[in-house]
C-alpha cells in the first residue's frame, strides 16, 4: 500500500534530518522523489513542516537575516531562495512583523501548487530539489538558543514602542554619510562624515535632556544584530566595536554566527547601524584606491595589505569617532550651562551609560577578549590610518577590544 504524503516526509525526515553524514541525506530526498502521491502535494507537506521549523527558530532567538547569514556561508543561492520561501510562508499568518523584521512575499500562490512552481523556478529535478530542502531544514533543526534581541512575530500588539531617531533627522544623517561614501575627495568626506557623528551624538544628549526635564516615555535600553562577515571579520568587529563605543553602546562579536550584538537605546542603535554600514563602505573604496596605487609603484598586494589596512582603518576611527561625539556632548552641556537641565544632564548620560552596561553583562555575562591577528603589511597600516584620518573625526581615546562572545 502507498504512503501518504505525510507519511512519506516523515520517513524522510527520520533518514535525512539527523543523520550525520549524507547518505541518509540522499536516501532521505529519493524518498520524497519517488512518492506515488505527486510532487505537488508532497511539496505541500515539506512547506508546511518548514513553516513550523522556522518558527522553532524565531523562538530560539534567531532572525530571518541571522539565518540567511548561515546559509549563504554554509549551502549555495538556492537553499537561499527556498529559506526565504519557507520566511514567506511563516511570515503569512502575522498581521505585522517586528522592527528590523525581514518580510518575504509569498509569490507561489496556493501551497499545493508550491512544489511545481519551484520546479520551474530552480529548473531542477525532484531529487535535487528534495535534497535542497532537506539540507535546509537540516540547517534549520541544528540552529542552537542565542540571546533573543527582540520580540518574535506573533507577540502582543501592545509591547512598549522604542524612541526612534526623529524622521528629518535619520534623513539628514543619511543624506549626509551618502555624500561621503559617493565623494572622491578625502577632506569632504571627512567633514560630511563628522557632521553626521555630530548629529547622532547631539540626539543622545537631546535625548538625555528630555529624561531630565520628565518629557517622553521611559525607555530602557535594546540590541539588535549587525552582520560581521568575511573576509577580514577581525578588522570589521573592531570598527563595529568603535562606532557602537562612540555612540555610547556595547558590542559583542560572535564569529561562529558571523555577527555583533549591539546592545544600546533604539536611536542610539539606528545610529551605529547607519555609521558602520557608512564607514565599511568608504574604508572599503578607501583600500581599493589604495591597492591601485601600490600596484602602480609596482608592489603587489596581498590579503596582509588589506587586513592591515583594515586593522588600521578601524583603530584609527575608534579614536576620532570618540572625539565628535565627545565634543558634541561638550558643546551640549555649554549650551545648558546656567539653565535647569544643566545640573541634570551628565548624571542623565551616566544613568544611560550604566543602563546599556547592565543590559549588556544581563544578555552576556560571560564574554572573552579576543587577540587580533597582527597587521603584518607596514604599507597597509600606513595607508588604513591615512583613510581614517581621511574620512573621520579627531582626538584619543584608550583602543577598544573586540569582544568575543
Amino acid at each position: 500500500m502507498s504512503k501518504s504524503p505525510v507519511e512519506t516526509v516523515e520517513r524522510a525526515f527520520a533518514a535525512a534530518l539527523y543523520a550525520q553524514d549524507d547518505a541518509g541525506l540522499d536516501a532521505g530526498a529519493s524518498l520524497i522523489a519517488a512518492d506515488a502521491s505527486g510532487w505537488g502535494p508532497v511539496g505541500q507537506v515539506l512547506l508546511s513542516r518548514g513553516q513550523a521549523y522556522v518558527r522553532q527558530a524565531w523562538e530560539r532567538g534567531w532572525q530571518p537575516a541571522d539565518v540567511l547569514r548561515l546559509v549563504r556561508r554554509d549551502l549555495d543561492p538556492r537553499h537561499q531562495r527556498i529559506t526565504e520561501d519557507l520566511f514567506a510562508a511563516e511570515g503569512r499568518r502575522y498581521a505585522r512583523l517586528p522592527a528590523r523584521w525581514t518580510a518575504h512575499e509569498a509569490w507561489w500562490g496556493g501551497d499545493e501548487s508550491y512544489a511545481e512552481q519551484l520546479a520551474r523556478r530552480e529548473k531542477a529535478d525532484r531529487f535535487a530539489l528534495a535534497t535542497a530542502v532537506l539540507e535546509v531544514l537540516r540547517l534549520l533543526i541544528r540552529l542552537p538558543s542565542i540571546e533573543p534581541v527582540g520580540p518574535v512575530p506573533g507577540d502582543p500588539a501592545d509591547l512598549p514602542e522604542a524612541a526612534h531617531m526623529e524622521p528629518r533627522m535619520l534623513a539628514r544623517i543619511r543624506a549626509l554619510l551618502a555624500k561621503a561614501e559617493a565623494t572622491n575627495f578625502p577632506e569632504e568626506a571627512e567633514a560630511l562624515s563628522a557632521k553626521a557623528q555630530e548629529l547622532m551624538a547631539r540626539h543622545t544628549v537631546d535625548e538625555a535632556l528630555l529624561a531630565v526635564r520628565g518629557g517622553g516615555p521611559a525607555q530602557t535600553p535594546g540590541a539588535c544584530r549587525i552582520g560581521v562577515e568575511p573576509p577580514y571579520e577581525e578588522a570589521k568587529a573592531v570598527l563595529l566595536d568603535a562606532v557602537a563605543t562612540a555612540n555610547r553602546c556595547r558590542a559583542v562579536w560572535n564569529s561562529s554566527f558571523e555577527f555583533s550584538t549591539v546592545v544600546g537605546f533604539e536611536s542610539d542603535l539606528e545610529a551605529v547601524e547607519l555609521l558602520y554600514t557608512s564607514l565599511l563602505v568608504q574604508g572599503t573604496a578607501a583600500m581599493t584606491r589604495a591597492e591601485a596605487g601600490q600596484r602602480a609603484g609596482g608592489r603587489k598586494r596581498t590579503k596582509t595589505f588589506r587586513q592591515s589596512f583594515l586593522l588600521a582603518y578601524a583603530s584609527r576611527l575608534g579614536h576620532r569617532l570618540a572625539e565628535t561625539a565627545e565634543h558634541a556632548a561638550e558643546a551640549a552641556a555649554d549650551e545648558a550651562a546656567g539653565t535647569a537641565d544643566s545640573a541634570g544632564l551628565l548624571p542623565a548620560l551616566v544613568a544611560r551609560d550604566v543602563a546599556v552596561g547592565e543590559r549588556a553583562e544581563e544578555m552576556f555575562p560571560r564574554t572573552t577578549t579576543t587577540r587580533l591577528r597582527g597587521a603584518t603589511d607596514h604599507a597597509g597600516w600606513q595607508d588604513g590610518t591615512a583613510a581614517a584620518d581621511a574620512a573621520q573625526m579627531g582626538r584619543r581615546r584608550p583602543e577598544v577590544p573586540s569582544r568575543r562572545r
